[in-house]
C-alpha cells in the first residue's frame, strides 16, 4: 500500500530569503573553536594570506550557522507527531572570507516516505543556497527533517 502524503505542495518553487549576514573575523575564530577545527588558516590572518587569500578564511561549513535565520513555513504535513533533524549536507562552492556578506535562499526540495525496521517516516528536505556580495554561490546546504508516527 502506497502512503498518500498530504502537505502544502504550493511551497515547491518558492524561495525564502534571509540576510545579508556579515562574516566577521570574530565569528570565524569562534566557529573554528566551537567546531574544534583550529587550523591556523581559520584563526590567523597571516596564514590565510600566505595561501593567497586577502583576508581570514572561514571553515567551509560556517554558513550552516546562518541557515536557521531563514524563516521556513510549515508545510502542513498530515503525518506523524514527532519531528526531528535527520541530517545535513554542505556542498562548498567558494571560500568564505572575513568581510563577506552572505545571503541565504531556501526552497523545499522534496518530501518522501521511507519505511524501515522502526516503521514509516516521512522526510522533508530543504535546500539553502548561500551567495556572497558579488552574487557568487559559496555553498549549498541541504537539511532533512523526519516525521514519525
Amino acid at each position: 500500500m502506497e502512503l498518500k502524503l498530504e502537505y502544502d505542495k504550493s511551497l515547491y518553487g518558492k524561495e525564502h530569503v534571509a540576510g545579508p549576514f556579515t562574516v566577521t573575523e570574530e565569528m570565524i575564530r569562534a566557529f573554528a573553536k566551537a567546531t574544534g577545527d583550529l587550523n591556523p588558516v581559520y584563526t590567523d590572518e597571516s596564514q590565510s594570506k600566505a595561501l593567497g587569500y586577502e583576508k581570514l578564511v572561514a571553515p567551509p561549513t560556517m554558513c550552516t550557522m546562518f541557515v536557521r535565520q531563514v524563516k521556513l513555513p510549515d508545510i502542513k504535513l498530515n503525518f506523524g507527531k514527532n519531528r526531528f533533524h535527520a541530517g545535513q549536507r554542505v556542498s562548498v562552492r567558494k571560500v568564505i572570507e572575513a568581510g563577506d556578506e552572505l545571503t541565504a535562499s531556501s526552497h523545499l526540495k522534496e518530501v518522501y516516505p521511507k519505511t524501515g525496521r522502526s516503521g514509516t517516516m516521512v522526510f522533508i528536505v530543504w535546500e539553502t543556497t548561500f551567495t556572497d556580495q558579488n552574487g557568487d554561490v559559496v555553498a549549498d546546504v541541504q537539511e532533512s527533517f523526519a516525521t514519525r508516527e
